[in-house]
C-alpha cells in the first residue's frame, strides 16, 4: 500500500532533525570538562590519601596499608565522613550516595536541572571519602559531576527538556570515560541506565561525548585499558555450564549486596542523632574493618589487578569479599559519598577467585573476571553495560562470550528475584515508580482503522434543530455525540446536546437544519489509514473526546473512535503478553489437536 499524502511521506523510521547536530557540538563542550572535572577527582583522591594516611602533600598512588599510622587509621575514615555530613547539611544534601540514582531522579523528574553546588561539592566530598579510606569507586561521582556539567552548560543555552538531558546525560558518560577509560561502556550505561529512550537525537550527542573524553584522555597518556588482561577461553559444553554457574552464583550475590545496602540504610534512621552524623558513625565501622583487611579500603584498584593477575586466592579472597561488602554497604548505607562499580568488581572478582579452586582449569583470573562482571551487572540490571566495560577495562575481546553469558544469567536472576536494582530502590522508596523495558510504541503501529467503530449511528444534515432537541432527550439516544452526514454520506460536522442548547440560546429558528447550522465551520476528522499517534493529536488539538473517522479518498465516513478506543491498544498488548496458545494440544481423549482444530471447536 502506497500513500501520497505529506504526512506520510514524513513518516520514517526516525524523527531526529538536524538540531541533533547542534546538540552534538554542545555535547564536545560538554565532555572536555567533563574530563577536566574527571582528572581533578582522580587527583584529589590520591592527594587526600596522601594526606591522610601519610602526612604529605603528593599525586602518587599510595598503599593504605604501609600507613606508618597503625591502630589510628581505624578513626580517618569517620573524620572524612564526618565532613561529608557537614557538606551534605550545609551545602547540598544531594551529594550523599552513589550519585546515579541522582542522575536519574533529575532526569525523570526534575525536568534534568542539577543544582552548581552539586558540580563542585559531588566529587569534592567523593575524593574526601575515597581519599580517607571510603570503600567506593569514583565512577558514581563522576557521573553525577559530568551529568551536572552537562546540566549546567544546557540551563545557560536555548534548548528544549529533552536536550538538556542528552547534555546531562553525555557529561556523565563522558566522565565514566575519563576514570576508565570505557566509551562503549559509557555509552551502553547511557541506553541502559540514564536516557530512558532508544533516539539518535539523544544517542548520537552522548556517542560524541565519550568518544571526545576517549580521545582527550589518549592525548593526556591515561592508561588504557586500566587492567590490561590477556586470556582466551576453549568454548564447550562444560565451560558453558560454568559460565551459567558463575552468572547465576553473581545474580545470588547481587540481591545479597542489595539487601544489605537497604538494611543498612533502614537502621541508621533508628539511631536518635541527626543523619549528619550517620556517615561518621559508619566509618568508624569502615575504619574497624580496615584494621582487618587494609585491602577494603579506598577504590581498591590493586584488587582487581591482583585478582586478575590471580593472585587473591582462597581464604584471602573470601576475607576480602567479606569484609568489603560488609564495610561498602554500611558506608552507602549512612549516605555518605562514593560509587559503586569498583566495589562491585572487587566484591564479585573475590568470589570469583574462591571459585575457581573449584571450577575447570583456566587462565589466571577468567573466573575472577567472569564473577566481577557478573555481579556487576546483575546489581546494576545492566548486561550489556557490563559487558563491554570489562572488555575495555582489561582489552579481553576474546571473552565476550563467557562474559556475555555470565552477565545475561545474573540479569535473569536478578530479574526474577528482585523488583528492583541498587539503584531504582532508593527512588522506589521516595514513592516513584520507574519501568525500564523500552518498546515500540504501539500507538506508532496501529492504525485507526484498527481500533475504530464501524457500525456508526449518524445523523442526517437535514435533520431541523426541534428535531435534534427531541432526538437528544429521547431515552433510547445511547450516546453523546452524533456525527452529521449528508446524502453521500460525508461528514459536514459532529452534533452534541451541548451544542443544541447553545443554538437555542443563541434564538437559532426551531426549523433551521443542521446542516445551515454546521455551514461553514470546520470538520475535525481523521483518517482510516492513519496511526493512533497522529490520531491522538489530533483528539487533543480539537479538545474533543470522539472524532469522525473517513476514507482518504471518496471522504465517506467509515468509523467513529475516541479514547476509549485508542485505550484497546493497551487491552491488545497486554493480551499479547498473557495469551498462550499451542499450535499442538492434548485432549481429554489423549489425542492431540491443531491450533486450527482448537479454534473449530471452540466455535461450536
Amino acid at each position: 500500500m502506497t500513500f501520497e499524502s505529506d504526512e506520510f511521506r514524513r513518516l520514517g523510521d526516525f524523527t531526529t532533525s538536524p538540531r541533533v547536530l547542534y546538540i552534538a557540538l554542545i555535547a564536545i563542550f560538554v565532555a572536555l570538562a567533563s574530563v577536566a572535572a574527571g582528572v581533578v577527582l582522580l587527583d584529589l583522591i590520591r592527594l587526600f590519601t596522601n594526606i591522610a594516611y601519610f602526612g604529605r602533600f603528593s599525586l602518587a598512588v599510595a598503599d593504605l596499608a604501609k600507613s606508618p599510622l597503625g591502630f589510628w587509621t581505624v578513626f580517618i575514615p569517620a573524620g572524612g565522613a564526618l565532613i561529608i555530613g557537614l557538606m551534605a547539611r550545609y551545602g547540598s544534601e544531594k551529594i550523599r550516595g552513589h550519585g546515579i540514582p541522582e542522575a536519574i531522579e533529575a532526569i525523570l523528574l526534575g525536568r534534568s536541572r542539577l543544582d552548581p553546588k552539586v558540580a563542585i561539592l559531588k566529587p569534592l566530598s567523593s575524593a574526601i571519602s575515597i581519599g580517607t579510606g571510603g570503600p567506593f569507586g569514583a565512577e558514581g561521582p563522576i557521573i553525577m559531576t559530568g551529568g551536572a556539567i552537562g546540566s549546567l552548560i544546557a540551563q545557560s543555552l536555548p534548548v528544549s527538556d529533552n536536550e538538556r538531558k542528552t547534555l546531562l546525560v553525555a557529561g556523565a558518560a563522558a566522565g565514566m570515560t575519563t576514570v576508565f577509560g570505557t566509551p562503549i561502556a559509557a555509552i551502553m550505561l547511557a541506553v541502559e541506565l540514564l536516557l530512558f529512550e532508544w533516539t539518535p537525537k539523544s544517542f548520537i550527542p552522548v556517542a560524541v561525548a565519550a568518544i571526545v573524553a576517549e580521545v582527550v584522555r589518549t592525548v593526556l597518556h591515561m592508561q588504557s585499558p586500566l587492567f590490561p588482561f590477556s586470556a582466551n577461553t576453549e568454548i564447550s559444553t562444560v565451560g558453558l555450564l560454568c559460565w551459567i554457574g558463575i552468572g547465576a552464583l553473581s545474580g545470588l550475590l547481587s540481591g545479597c549486596l542489595t539487601k544489605l545496602v537497604y538494611i543498612a540504610e533502614d537502621l541508621f534512621p533508628k539511631i536518635p542523632v541527626h543523619w549528619m552524623w550517620w556517615p561518621m558513625i559508619g566509618g568508624v565501622i569502615v575504619g574497624l574493618g580496615g584494621l582487618i583487611d587494609p585491602r577494603a579500603l579506598g577504590v581498591g584498584y590493586s584488587n582487581i589487578q591482583a585478582m586478575l593477575d590471580g593472585t587473591v586466592t582462597g581464604e584471602s579472597a573470601l576475607l576480602l569479599l567479606a569484609v568489603k561488602a560488609i564495610i561498602w554497604s554500611v558506608a552507602l548505607g549512612s549516605g555518605t559519598s562514593g560509587g559503586v562499580l569498583a566495589p562491585l568488581l572487587i566484591i564479585g572478582g573475590a568470589m570469583g577467585a574462591v571459585l575457581s579452586g573449584i571450577m575447570p582449569t583456566a587462565a589466571p583470573g577468567f573466573w575472577a573476571l567472569l564473577a566481577m562482571t557478573a555481579t556487576m551487572g546483575g546489581t546494576m540490571r545492566a548486561p550489556l553495560t557490563a559487558t563491554f566495560f570489562a572488555v575495555e577495562l582489561t582489552g579481553a575481546t576474546g571473552l565476550l562470550l563467557p562474559l556475555i553469558a555470565a552477565c545475561v544469567t545474573a540479569h535473569g536472576v536478578t530479574v526474577l528475584l528482585m523488583r528492583r536494582s541498587i539503584l531504582t530502590e532508593k527512588l522506589a522508596r521516595r514513592g516513584h515508580h520507574l519501568v525500564r523495558e523500552y518498546r515500540t510504541d504501539p500507538f506508532a503501529l496501529a492504525r485507526v482503522s484498527e481500533v475504530m467503530t464501524k457500525d456508526v449511528e449518524t445523523v442526517s444534515s437535514a435533520m431541523t434543530l426541534h428535531e435534534a432537541a427531541k432526538f437528544f432527550t429521547s431515552p433510547s439516544t445511547r450516546h453523546p455525540t452524533f456525527p452529521v452526514v449528508d446524502n453521500d454520506c460525508r461528514v459536514i460536522g459532529v452534533v452534541s446536546p451541548p451544542a443544541v442548547l447553545r443554538w437555542r440560546r443563541q434564538g437559532e429558528h426551531r426549523k433551521i437544519t443542521l446542516r445551515e447550522l454546521l455551514a461553514g465551520r470546520k470538520v475535525d476528522v481523521v483518517y482510516h489509514d492513519e496511526f493512533l499517534e497522529a490520531l491522538v493529536n489530533k483528539l487533543n488539538a480539537a479538545d474533543v473526546s470522539h472524532l469522525p473517522v473517513i476514507e482518504r479518498n471518496s471522504g465517506r465516513l467509515v468509523g467513529y473512535v475516541g479514547w476509549k478506543d485508542v485505550m484497546r491498544v493497551r487491552t491488545k498488548l497486554q493480551s499479547e503478553e498473557q495469551s498462550r496458545n499451542a499450535f499442538f494440544r492434548i485432549t481429554p481423549s489423549g489425542a492431540s489437536a491443531t491450533g486450527s482444530d482448537k479454534r473449530e471447536s471452540s466455535k461450536t
